[in-house]
This record gives structure tokens, sequence and C-alpha cells, in this order.
């Protein structure tokens, strides 16, 4: 693990693992490198098909920084700190993934000028880029209300995986109003071949389908699993790689 200063200095904390061609892999919401790549061996099939992965700790996730001052969160905080990471690191010729929040903010960082050669949308439907600001108001609530969640409430999970991660909330917080909705009319600008993965039971960010009909170059796969019970499975990194290495 390295450090790397995120675009305003605040350092990230990137993880490796094989060698070849360039993979930035980003994690979802609450979660971290290792929990979503790492643990389960996605980073590991995909790096033994020829692949350089290298998994950044998101801001406010896992060994990252934590920043509780307010102005070191503007409008899309974490497309930022992409683009810092990729200049830090020197990729050119490099390819771009996420699952939920990682491929949020890859569709933000592409729009924003970034150019991987291919992307990968892991967890994502259409609803969770263009309507997330209702997302976004849930997860606030469940910060808000965290002391007070209990068994059966809505938010009961995020909450007891906020304590499983030792979420710091006062950056959370901060982080999560960094985001707004994507127009998905700027969807078209993502020309680059795109896979779109999603489990078949996971509808958390919208549909996925809609999503891979609004890019212009995507493809649509369904592997095994609920938003949160996917990440576990091996189909996850088994279709990356084949995918990638086709």
């Amino acid at each position: 693990m390295e450090l790397i200063p995120g675009f305003d200095g605040t350092p990230l904390a990137v993880h490796r693992m094989g060698a070849g061609r360039p993979l930035v892999l980003l994690h979802g919401l609450f979660s971290s490198a290792e929990m979503n790549w790492i643990k389960w061996g996605h980073a590991a099939t995909i790096a033994e098909a020829g692949f350089e992965v290298i998994m950044p700790d998101l801001r406010v996730h896992g060994a990252s920084g934590k920043p509780h001052d307010p102005a070191a969160y503007p409008g899309d905080v974490q497309a930022k700190d992409l683009a810092a990471l990729v200049a830090a690191l020197g990729l050119v010729d490099y390819d771009l993934g996420g699952f939920s929040l990682g491929s949020r903010t890859s569709v933000r960082a592409v729009i924003g000028g970034l150019t991987p050669k291919r992307l990968v949308l892991g967890g994502m439907g259409l609803e969770g880029l263009a309507g997330w600001t209702g997302r976004q108001a849930f997860f606030i609530d469940a910060i808000d209300r965290f002391d007070s969640v209990r068994q059966g409430d809505p938010a009961y999970y995020t909450v007891q995986f906020m304590k499983s991660m030792k979420i710091d909330r006062v950056a959370a917080r901060l982080l999560l109003g960094t985001m707004t909705d994507t127009d998905p009319a700027a969807l078209a600008t993502i020309t680059m071949p795109t896979l779109v993965v999603c489990g078949d039971e996971d509808r958390d960010n919208g549909s996925p389908d809609k999503l891979a009909a609004a890019l212009p170059n995507a493809v649509h796969a369904v592997i095994p699993g609920t938003h949160m019970g996917c990440v576990t499975k091996p189909e996850l990194g088994r279709t990356i790689r084949d995918w990638l290495a086709g």
C-alpha cells in the first residue's frame, strides 16, 4: 500500500496487485479496496490474466484521508481525486472500473475528461446516476439516525455496514453532499467500450439494462446476487476478467 496525494493533497491509500496492463478499480460506498476487490478474490482473478490492478481507497474510506473541513469537499471531489491519481501514476493507456459509488465516480470522471480505453460499471443502473439524489437522501438519513436505527428499519443494514467498516460519519456526510445527478444526455460522451455488470437481484441503483442502452458502446452482463451479495461471489471478478481479456 502506498499513499498518493488527492487533488488537494489529502492522502489516498492505493493498493496494487499483479503486473501488466493497468486497470484502476474503485470500490463502493462505505467499503474499501480490501473489502470490495481483494477479500473476495476479484483482484487476484483479474491480475492473473495479465493486469496490474490499481485499487485506491476513495476519500473518507479505508486507509485514505478523512478530512472534516468542508473545503475539502467540492463538487465531484472523488472524480477530482481520481484525475489526480491517474496523473500522479502517469497512466495514459489504461482501463477504469468501479462498483456502485466506484461506477458513479468513474462516470463522472470520464464525463469530466478522463480517457480510459475501456470502462467497467458494476452495481449501477441508469437511475443510480440520473436519480442519485434519492439514494443520497437515504444515506444522509442513515447517518443522521445512526444511533437510533433498529432491526427492521430500511437503513438497518446500511448502518451495520458503516459500523463494521468504522466509517467516519462527519466526513461521510460531507462527502455525500458533493454528489449530484448525472444528466442522461451526458452519457453519450462515454464512447469507449463499456461493460455494465450487475447482480440478477440488484436494482439498488436502478436498471442496468437502461444504463447499457443509454451508453453508445456498452454490453450488459448479469451475475448472481443482490447489490451487496454479488460482491462476495466469484462471478464478479471472472466476468470483469473475461470481458477485459476478450
